[in-house]
Parts: structure tokens; sequence; C-alpha cells
């Protein structure tokens, strides 16, 4: 009887501590699986998974500092309309989720995402979307740029455990935009933006979708009071003769959308002729993709830092992502 209960228990013992280690091993294993974080967002607040392994994105910006943090998991992104350097989301490995006002919801369903990342324009679906997986809006604030802009990406930093990662980059373009606002603010140039759409153009002010140029990088706005809206102020070329900016910066959405009259086009007339940003070479086209699909990502804004700082013939120097004016100098790349 004692030889039978010193093997039963024996033998439970083995069990427990067979399943301890078991346990023990696959705890080590799955670390960190199973975890989550509470993110606060333009459209609520939702509970994510921490390092999400089937993502769905839509917003470009967000898509290219995922890409820069080097975050696997992607499967299904927006491919119509991706800006050249996100162009590898193009591939098949990677599906295409609708467009970037209309999420293909089918679609989006038989990916059996774990986390859905969308922005403003897709803001309406949030409900719809959030019924398929976890769903945060992570839109950026025009009026603040690059207070949203680095609040996003601490949300991203959480969620995927790449918090130095963005601290470092965020370091990166901060000390870029600095510099940038330092030269401009010594030149005290002034600028108006222009958003050109087949033949018609509205201009953009510092509360505007475009910002940045005046709140960060140190461009006056050559008129104060245009009307803060979405779609811009509707304005005519007499208008910008009358306000005469050092520089006029254009955004081409025809490029982007579709359209029988570029950018250039528009503005070569006799009216434009007389300002003194066309006499001096100054009406800047800027990037369309850059500048209207693709901001808020950390390529995307260092990219606009660099368009801006080439087109001011400025010039600046920052060690890790060699930012300069290729018209000041050739060998800038080798200072440190």
């Amino acid at each position: 009887m004692k030889k039978k209960t010193i093997l039963s228990i024996v033998a439970l013992l083995i069990v427990v501590l067979a399943i301890f280690g078991i346990t023990k091993f696959v705890g080590a294993e799955g670390k960190g699986e199973g975890e989550t974080v509470v993110v606060t967002h333009d459209s609520g607040e939702t509970t994510v998974n921490k390092n999400s392994k089937r993502i769905v994105v839509f917003d470009f910006g967000i898509l290219d500092s995922l890409d820069k943090l080097n975050v696997q998991g992607i499967v299904g992104v927006v491919q119509n309309g991706l800006p050249e350097h996100l162009s590898k989301f193009a591939g098949e490995e990677y599906s295409s989720v609708g467009s970037l006002k209309e999420p293909n919801m089918e679609k989006i369903f038989e990916l059996n995402p774990d986390l859905i990342i969308i922005s403003g324009r897709q803001a309406d679906y949030y409900e719809e979307l959030s019924k398929i997986a976890p769903t945060i809006n992570l839109s950026i604030d025009n009026k603040n740029y690059l207070e949203s802009f680095e609040k996003n990406m601490n949300v991203l930093g959480k969620i995927f455990d790449k918090e130095n990662e963005v601290k470092e980059e965020l370091t990166t373009i901060k000390e870029a935009i600095s510099k940038l606002n330092s030269k401009a603010t010594e030149k005290n140039i002034t600028g108006l933006i222009a958003l050109a759409n087949d033949g018609a153009f509205s201009v953009y002010g510092a509360e505007s979708r475009f910002g940045i140029i005046h709140n960060n990088f140190g461009i006056i706005p050559v008129d104060k009071n245009i009307e803060a809206s979405t779609h811009g102020q509707k304005a005519s070329f007499e208008y910008v003769l009358e306000k005469n900016p050092d520089y006029l910066f254009v955004v081409d959405r025809a490029a982007i959308a579709g359209g029988t009259i570029s950018a250039k086009e528009l503005f070569d007339n006799e009216l434009m002729k007389k300002t003194d940003a066309y006499k001096n070479g100054n009406i800047i086209y800027l990037n369309p993709s850059i500048w209207y699909t693709a901001t808020g990502g950390f390529t995307s804004t260092m990219k606009m830092v660099e368009e801006i700082v080439k087109f001011l013939r400025l010039f600046i120097f920052i060690k890790k992502n060699k930012i300069f004016n290729e018209l000041t100098t050739k060998n800038i790349s080798e200072v440190v």
C-alpha cells in the first residue's frame, strides 16, 4: 500500500514538473504575446495587440514609417497611387485593400487583420472597419503638423516596441527642421502656397494642410488672412500679383488625380510673368505624391524638408541624412 502511495506521489510529481516545464518553455517563447496597449486617436480609444501580426494600412505616411521602422506583418495596403519611395508595396506579397477614399471591406475581411490603421480620408469608415479588427485613426492635424506627427510616431513605437528607433528618427527630423527654420528666418522669405487643380487653383495659409511651410519651416506667409479650409481659398492670378510673394510653392493635384492642364501650364501666363517669384525663378513645383497624399511619415517629412532646402538654395547639413543643397556644394557628404 505504502509502495503504491509512494509510486502515485512520484508519478504526480513527474506530471506536475512536466506541466511546469512545458508552461515555462511556452511562456519564454511567447514573451510579449498577448500584451495590449490602449491607443487614444482621432476616432476614439482602441485596445490593440502589441506587435500585431497582420496589419492593414490605409495611410501612406504611416506605411512609410512602418517601413522605416522595419515592422513586419503588413498584409494589406492601398496600392493605387503609391509614391515612389513606397513602390515595393505594389508587389504581389501585399494585397490591395481599396482606394484612399473607399476601403474594400470584403478584401479586408478576407485578410483577417489584427490591426487596421486609417487616417482622415477613411474616417467615415471607422465604425465599419472596427467590426473587422481593432482600428486606429492616426490623422495629421494640419494646424499642428509636428506635434501630431510626433504623437502618431510615438503610438507606432509603443505598439511595435520601437520606441528607441522612433525617438532617433524624430530627433533627426526635428534637427533638420530647426536648421531649415533658422536659415529661412535669416533670409526673411515670404511665400504663398497654391494647390493647382486642372486649370484652377486655391491658396493655403498657415492653418492649412500645407501649413508646415509657414509654421515650422520659417517661410513668412505673404497673406496672413487666408481662409482656413480643407480645400483652400479660391484665388486668381491678379491676387498672386497683388501679394507678390518671394516664393510661390505649387502642388499639382492634377498630377495625382488626373487632369488635362498641368500646374506649370497654368502658371505660365502674362500676369504671373510680372511677379517677383516668376522673374527670379522662384515658382517651386513641389512633389505632389509627397505633399498631397503621403505626409505624416518619417521619409515623407524628411523629403519635404529636403525639397524646401534645395529650392531655397540653403546650406544645411544633417550628419545622418546628409541634407544639403547640391547647388552650393558637391562634396558636403564627406563633411562630418
